[in-house]
């Protein structure tokens, strides 16, 4: 055994994350199916989730447990069981278990900000779990079981940081060991497969190995600046909703409809953006959302726009069987409307991630 292979694992278990180069390479679509329902609340476990709606997503050890106190939730709509935070697409159960997929085992938690806000799961994550213990959760011990937060915006980011700060000093007042949990840009979201979603509603007397650490995770006001209020100016790029698909026929016109709303695809080298490398961010041609920055596009050759990465949040993914293919299709997170697909024949330096896009499906904002 390698003497950096012997220190990455104990006793057969990662723990230190693997190298992106080193990841299982996993495929392009799902080597399973899942009912997509969920077993509780009998909502939608994947999306396009109805609108006003917000997505959360937490990794704090073996999801069996960790996903019923968040369906249990007042004001949470839907969860479901996954992996997040990795390099090798459309993972196995047993591929995560190797830790050589770098995923960490996630619950994604959709929620409704009129009735519960972000900071409210977030105390549950902290205070259902460990999170000092590293590449680890109790006895259960492996890179997939580290506590990591997977932010989906700006605002969860300045969230999440500033109640993590807040814990960890609790935390070490009360005698234990610094945090150690990620906090991360929400990546691609793989669900995991059925017999694990709402697996402790199935199995109500299964395994569950969350323990806390009995110490309270206080949520402190956001800090105040500029005076006594201060209001986040929208994105004046954003464009208003329409309610009904006749709204959208009217609004995008006949060529952008069939393409955004009926998942139609343009004929390859015919698009307007097909090898343009202005700067700039690229939008939803629909809503106005920012999906992708200018300096992840490259040249594919396949005829389409390329891009190794989508802005944090800015997209969803849907399992696509259409024309008896397994694809992933990407649709913008803000209106649901398709994009194109993404697949895993990109760049090593995006994990091999390739956002192939409709130009008549973005546009892009020059700087």
């Amino acid at each position: 055994m390698a003497i950096k292979e012997k220190w990455d694992r104990i006793f057969g278990h990662r723990v230190r994350n693997v190298d992106p180069a080193d990841a299982l390479p996993g495929r392009s679509t799902p080597t399973f199916e899942i009912s997509g329902m969920h077993a509780v609340l009998g909502t939608k476990m994947t999306p396009p989730f109805p609108d006003g709606l917000e997505v959360a997503s937490f990794g704090l050890g073996c999801f069996w447990g960790a996903e019923r106190l968040f369906w249990e939730l007042d004001g949470v709509w839907t969860t479901a069981a996954g992996y997040a935070g990795g390099y090798t697409p459309n993972p196995t159960y047993q591929e995560v278990c190797t830790g050589d997929t770098g995923h960490a085992e996630t619950v994604l938690v959709i929620h409704d900000p009129a009735k519960i806000g972000y900071e409210e799961p977030l105390k549950v994550f902290f205070e259902a779990h460990d999170p000092t213990q590293g590449m680890r959760q109790g006895n259960d011990i492996g890179s997939q079981y580290r506590s990591a937060i997977f932010t989906h915006n700006d605002a969860q980011r300045e969230v999440a940081a500033r109640v993590l700060a807040d814990y960890d000093t609790a935390l070490r007042e009360a005698g234990n060991d610094p945090i150690t949990t990620e906090i991360v840009d929400a990546g691609a979201f793989y669900y995991a497969e059925e017999y694990h979603q709402q697996y402790l509603h199935k199995v109500p007397n299964g395994y569950c190995g969350l323990k806390g650490t009995g110490v309270a995770c206080a949520i402190s006001p956001a800090p105040v600046s500029g005076g006594d209020h201060e209001t986040a100016t929208e994105d004046p790029g954003l464009k208003p909703i329409p309610e009904t698909e006749e709204e959208w026929q009217q609004v995008l016109g006949p060529d952008r409809y069939r393409v955004l709303r009926q998942a139609g695809t343009e004929r390859p080298f015919t698009g307007e953006y097909n090898a343009v490398w202005d700067e700039g961010t690229y939008r939803c041609a629909a809503c106005g959302n920012p999906l992708f920055d200018s300096g992840t596009k490259y040249d594919h050759g396949c005829g389409w726009p390329s891009f190794g990465e989508a802005l944090p949040g800015a997209v969803e993914y849907l399992e696509d069987n259409t024309f008896g293919m397994r694809r992933t299709e990407v649709r913008c997170a803000r209106c649901h409307s398709h994009l194109g697909h993404v697949f895993n024949d990109g760049p090593r330096e995006y994990d091999g991630a390739r956002f192939c896009m409709n130009s008549i499906a973005i546009d892009l904002q020059k700087t």
